[in-house]
């Protein structure tokens, strides 16, 4: 904190931020490389260019993504073998700056993408955000899930369950990745995704169907088109409640959509490359009817 220039108490809610714990009092747990990264952030926010409370959503956002992704970059090298993660601690040294390396080339794509559909969607729409009276991004919303999976899952070794859910999540980000749309979070055996445009939602959805049926694994879905909210690389908004409440009841299978959803496709260019099967109403807790 003397080193920063900063008061005591916004270091800690910095280190907190970043997503690790107090360390004990007099240790030496810090390096000089945390210094220069926190005095840094902090002459950002005294320059002016950001504010505090976006410095801090940053670190948190740092924070929660490095997590997952140092998790899921070791998991992907030990794949769960004990002498491979030995090896790997062994050897984590010299393959860090590789993986840093990887890191950022991708986070400069990412965002180079996230730019350009920003930039699309700006011109389509003639302004930079909608009114205050509506949520600001129109976006189809999907949810997958496996059939059955507690009870499939049930009957399955450590490394069964491990290869299920592996085949299944990069099936699924294949699906999505392929028609330009994005994986906003996997939880267990489903899948939450966002396209930008109707079709390209409806060809996730029906091209996920095919992908799983093709690997004998059972799902079924949902696609909505709406008004969403992003926030910390989520979505919240009525639709995405939609989507999850429809895809709970949708048969094996079954690509659920709301009457909206599916009125405003068949009106699409693309309405010859679907069909669309009007089901009965449906009473939703908390929605209503659908």
């Amino acid at each position: 904190a003397e080193a920063c220039g900063l008061e005591l108490a916004i270091v800690r809610r910095y280190w907190r931020s970043l997503g690790f714990p107090d360390p004990p009092e007099h240790a030496r747990h810090f390096t000089e490389a945390d210094v220069e990264a926190l005095r840094r952030l902090a002459q950002v926010v005294a320059d002016g260019k950001i504010s505090f409370h976006t410095a801090q959503n940053l670190v948190r956002a740092q924070g929660h993504s490095m997590d997952r992704l140092v998790l899921w970059q070791v998991e992907a090298l030990v794949e769960d073998d004990t002498s491979a993660r030995l090896l790997v601690l062994d050897r984590l040294g010299e393959l860090a700056p590789f993986l840093a390396e990887q890191a950022e080339y991708v986070w400069r794509r990412q965002l180079a993408a996230l730019m350009a559909r920003t930039d699309r969607e700006v011109a389509q729409s003639g302004q930079a955000s909608s009114s205050g009276q509506q949520l600001p991004l129109e976006r189809a919303i999907g949810f997958i899930d496996i059939v059955s999976y507690t009870t499939r899952a049930a009957s399955l070794s450590a490394s069964q369950l491990a290869a299920l859910v592996g085949e299944f999540e990069s099936a699924a980000r294949d699906v999505i990745a392929r028609y330009g749309a994005r994986v906003v979070k996997t939880v267990g055996d489903a899948v939450l995704w966002v396209a930008d445009d109707l079709p390209t939602g409806a060809w996730v959805g029906t091209g996920l169907l095919v992908a799983m049926a093709e690997r004998d694994l059972p799902i079924r879905g949902s696609m909505v088109w709406g008004r969403v909210l992003s926030r910390s690389g989520d979505v919240f908004g009525p639709i995405v409640n939609l989507a999850s409440r429809l895809s709970d009841i949708a048969m094996e299978g079954e690509l659920l959509m709301d009457d909206v959803s599916a009125a405003l496709l068949t009106d699409s260019d693309q309405a010859k490359d679907f069909v669309v099967e009007p089901l009965p109403a449906v009473e939703i807790p908390g929605l209503g009817t659908v």
